[in-house]
């Protein structure tokens, strides 16, 4: 049995383009509507349109920690970190969710509290305000639209201020309905419809992201693919022990070992890892390292996995 190693490596500059424009936009223009929402609703006392401001500064906090993360992809790798920090950018996504979800939890609390003892509000001011959340809201999540399926952290900015958006939508109704009908727990209900579009739009975001800081596969590799992909290529008997990481929300990495016939040439050899490379590099597997066992027979049993 002979033992080879190969590595796939490729330019770790994002694909990703005019990321930090979109995220230093979308920080800027969230923070100004947070500063506008958190002084109204304290001026008129609308439990919604406070819990909606602490709602988009733990976006702006998350805006924030995602454009950390993209310029920790930046670095160099050393001794001690030989793939840089791009992990950062699976953490930065694991604390954004959590973050989240401890929002949920105080705007539901406050939610109840007001439903039990409702105040007295202006519609009016609430819709206007809320309205100019809708506008900002789905600027910036355009923005991050065509680059949204290539990140996790992306796919996370664009579903917090799409779902912002549409929560702004919903005070604006409250407001309206609150202003020609004064049922003044409307505002409650319209912070607990806040905090299921929290919860739905974060649960996701939680679970791969979860996923990938213990280092399991993630969501758009499957390991089954990845042996018939070995398997269509001639000359390869087998593929075992295969274990796919994620080294940043846009890097994926493989080891495997690739049984091929005992007298294979080193030409042959070279020629089937090249193209296996190349197939693995169109299923989002961008690092690679190859061990070869020549004239075994494939492992079938579930350990080999």
């Amino acid at each position: 049995m002979e033992d080879h190693h190969t590595h796939n490596h490729h330019n770790h500059t994002s694909p990703i383009t005019n990321v930090n424009t979109a995220f230093i936009v979308g920080i800027c223009l969230n923070l100004l509507f947070v500063v506008v929402e958190a002084v109204v609703g304290l001026f008129i006392n609308s439990l919604s349109l406070l819990s909606d401001a602490g709602h988009n500064l733990a976006d702006v906090a998350a805006l924030a920690l995602s454009l950390l993360a993209f310029r920790f992809l930046k670095v160099r790798s050393t001794k001690k970190y030989t793939y840089g920090y791009r992990k950062t950018s699976i953490l930065v996504a694991l604390f954004n969710s959590f973050v989240l979800l401890i929002s949920i939890g105080a705007i539901a609390y406050q939610a109840v509290y007001r439903f039990i003892h409702p105040v007295a509000l202006d519609g009016t001011t609430i819709a206007i305000v809320a309205g100019i959340g809708i506008v900002i809201n789905s600027i910036t999540a355009l923005l991050f639209l065509r680059d949204k399926d290539k990140d996790l952290n992306i796919k996370s900015a664009y579903l917090h201020l799409m779902s912002d958006a549409v929560v702004s939508l919903g005070i604006v109704a409250g407001g309206i309905v609150l202003y020609y009908t004064k049922w003044f727990w409307i505002d409650s209900v319209l912070s607990i419809i806040i905090v299921l579009v929290i919860l739905y739009s974060t649960w996701n975001l939680l679970r791969s992201s979860l996923r990938l800081s213990l280092d399991g596969v993630p969501d758009n590799i499957r390991i089954d693919n990845i042996k018939a992909t070995a398997l269509k290529i001639p000359g390869v008997k087998g593929i075992h022990h295969i274990h796919v990481w994620a080294i940043s929300t846009t890097e994926n990495a493989l080891t495997a070992h690739l049984v091929l016939p005992k007298d294979i040439s080193n030409e042959q050899e070279k020629s089937i890892k090249h193209q296996l490379k190349h197939e693995l590099n169109l299923q989002h597997i961008q690092h690679l390292t190859l061990e070869t066992e020549r004239g075994l027979q494939d492992c079938e049993t579930e350990e080999c996995i």
